[in-house]
């Protein structure tokens, strides 16, 4: 067995080396832009720049805005496309309907999401498997390599994926943002800053004695309606409630921030890739059906193909969950409580694939069919399962489904009948068990991983009756209304310009909370001029990222030249060098002033268009009389 090459290439030869793959295909184009001047009618490049209007996104309008700026500087017509939510990730995540687009990734709690996101296998399928179109062998080899291998051997190589990332730039990440909420700490006790994207930020609250306001009930704020539309665990274009979907499903385990805890799992066991899940006893969905092993293996089955199979119908994998499912190679329910998952990778991606939503099969099953939908243009199939609205859900969380009105509110009430809530739910995660294993590639022991290590504490449970949501038009709106008293917490952060805004006064507390979300620009690879590497980290060089960092997120956000942020350190280290940093980016593409790879043509925010132009000149393309940059047909 061999591990991954400890042999360094310069950036440089690294492009040239990754550019085998993706340039040979697209390097016409050059050449077509050079021999326009020699046809009649060349003509001046034209990008359409999607993303969502300042309504929803302030942010996100004002890099699209000063990149559309500085596209025209250089000499390039940009336009810029401002959809609605929905629009905007159906065009970009499910038709692949762009040119470039501005907007924020989810990211996620482990470096692995890197492997949907880029990896070939996804160019074609919908949802954040990779939506840029990127397809590159010698890319996709480091992206399986960093599956099979664990510790520092792991780290070493999503560093080596960092640094080919950063001189491929199917995507250019900008900054990573400082997520504030504001919370009533004179209603409710036992808020986790840290967690309030996810399930366990809800759980676990103590009502405050002698609070005013309605009693047993939580209300929540959200600027988003996407979560009073449509609450399908599997939808692309409502990937960013994840909240919600956390509270109305149940998950094997559910991240902590320190790694996997057990969740409906009472315990695993890992005997080499082979992971044995034993679920809790009398476990149940919202609709009283019980919750068995069977679900759990139809679930994985199902998110690799919502057909079942189907031999006459075309594959439809799920569009989200693809990175998760694909580490999993076969999933067998032994008895009603048991369930063994043979994985395909080490266990710390192995475990990632622990925390899908459990859905009931009893549901499901019959969603399976294929379904043709207008403006919906995948090359797999679709069903029933991707474009349902999922209303009612019915699922195993903490919160079951009430009601809701559309862009209005949705009302979700605790479920007495889960597992949380029974007196022997003591700690979770007790029995959490594996022997180090052959990690495959690197020939050593794969220590245990951060849930393995740690003693899990109590189960957090829904201490409220009630979870009313309220959807406001925009973020002054919600301060008002917290300040008013009339909401105990805010669900959708508030945004960077409006904190200035926020008047601390007792009872109301502005919390901060560390974020894997990134903003960024992205391309589409798959069309000309983007499918030449030069051209897009010229286009990367368009961005100050250190003054969109400052001056559009008002200093609440991180300026980064990768997709994870800086000080993310590896959970799982019982093999780490003593001298070794844990941070998954390396001292290479750390921030020092600006990009390391891609710096900023000018300072401050002021491109020098004259050195933007030069650089344009020197990558092979011409510009007429007029300062047009041209591009072949």
């Amino acid at each position: 067995m061999t591990g991954p090459s400890t042999d360094r290439l310069d950036r440089r030869s690294l492009l040239a080396a990754l550019g085998a793959g993706g340039l040979g295909a697209t390097a016409g184009c050059v050449h077509r832009a050079r021999n326009a001047v020699n046809r009649d009618g060349p003509e001046q490049l034209s990008l359409t720049i999607t993303t969502v209007p300042a309504d929803v996104d302030q942010v996100s309008i004002r890099i699209a805005n000063d990149l559309q700026a500085n596209l025209a500087a250089v000499g390039i017509e940009a336009s810029i496309d401002p959809l609605s939510v929905e629009e905007f990730f159906r065009a970009t995540l499910v038709n692949h309907d762009f040119d470039l687009f501005v907007g924020h990734h989810p990211g996620d709690d482990d470096p692995d999401f890197l492997y949907e996101s880029l990896h070939s296998v996804f160019a074609s399928e919908p949802g954040w498997q990779n939506p840029y179109g990127f397809t590159n062998m010698a890319f996709d080899t480091l992206l399986e390599r960093q599956r099979r291998i664990g510790g520092e051997a792991r780290r070493t190589t999503i560093g080596e994926i960092l640094e080919a990332l950063a001189a491929e730039q199917p995507f250019v990440p900008l900054c990573v943002p400082t997520e504030h909420r504001l919370l009533r700490t004179d209603r409710f006790e036992g808020w986790n800053d840290d967690l309030l994207a996810s399930r366990l930020g809800y759980l676990g609250l103590e009502q405050v004695e002698g609070a005013e306001g309605p009693n047993d009930r939580l209300r929540a704020l959200v600027t988003d309606a996407r979560s009073t539309v449509n609450l399908n665990p599997l939808s692309a274009e409502y990937y960013d409630q994840s909240t919600y979907i956390d509270l109305l499903y149940d998950s094997l385990a559910t991240a902590d921030g320190d790694g996997f805890r057990p969740w409906l799992a009472e315990s695993w066991e890992w005997e080499g890739r082979t992971v044995t899940v034993r679920l809790r006893p009398d476990l149940s969905f919202h609709d009283g059906e019980s919750l068995t092993a069977d679900d759990v293996a139809f679930t994985y089955r199902f998110l690799d193909d919502t057909t079942l199979g189907d031999e006459e119908s075309i594959e439809a994998p799920a569009p989200r969950y693809q990175g998760q499912v694909t580490a999993v190679e076969e999933v067998i329910a032994t008895d009603d409580r048991t369930v063994e998952i043979e994985v395909s990778t080490g266990r710390e991606v192995g475990e990632r694939a622990l925390a899908v939503p459990i859905l009931p099969e009893h549901v499901w099953r019959e969603r399976a069919e294929e379904v043709e939908i207008a403006g919906i243009s995948i090359s797999q199939g679709t069903t029933e399962a991707v474009v349902t609205d999922n209303i009612p859900p019915v699922g195993s969380g903490p919160f079951a489904f009430v009601e809701r009105t559309e862009r209005e509110s949705l009302e979700l009430a605790r479920f007495e009948d889960h597992f949380s809530l029974r007196e022997d739910a003591g700690a979770s995660g007790g029995d959490v068990e594996g022997e180090g294993d052959d990690d495959g590639e690197n020939g050593n022991e794969t220590p245990p991983t951060g849930a393995e290590r740690r003693e899990s504490g109590p189960t957090p449970a829904p201490t409220v009756a009630e979870l009313g949501t309220r959807v406001e038009p925009s973020s002054p709106s919600t301060i008002e209304s917290m300040g008013n008293g009339d909401g105990d917490v805010t669900v959708t952060p508030i945004e960077p310009h409006t904190i200035g805004d926020v008047e601390e006064r007792e009872g109301l507390a502005l919390r901060d909370t560390s974020s894997r979300a990134f903003y960024q620009v992205g391309f589409n690879v798959r069309n000309a001029p983007f499918g030449n590497p030069y051209f897009r980290r010229t286009v990367a060089r368009l961005l100050d990222k250190a003054w969109i960092a400052r001056d559009v997120f008002y200093g609440h956000a991180d300026p980064v030249a990768t997709p994870l942020p800086e000080g993310w350190e590896q959970h799982d280290g019982d093999d780490r060098n003593e001298e070794a940093s844990d941070e998954w980016v390396p001292e290479s593409l750390r921030w020092d002033g600006e990009d390391p790879e891609v710096p900023f043509f000018g300072e401050d925010g002021d491109l020098d268009a004259e050195a933007a132009r030069a650089e344009f000149e020197e990558i092979g393309f011409q510009y007429n009389d007029q300062g047009d940059l041209l591009m072949g047909e």
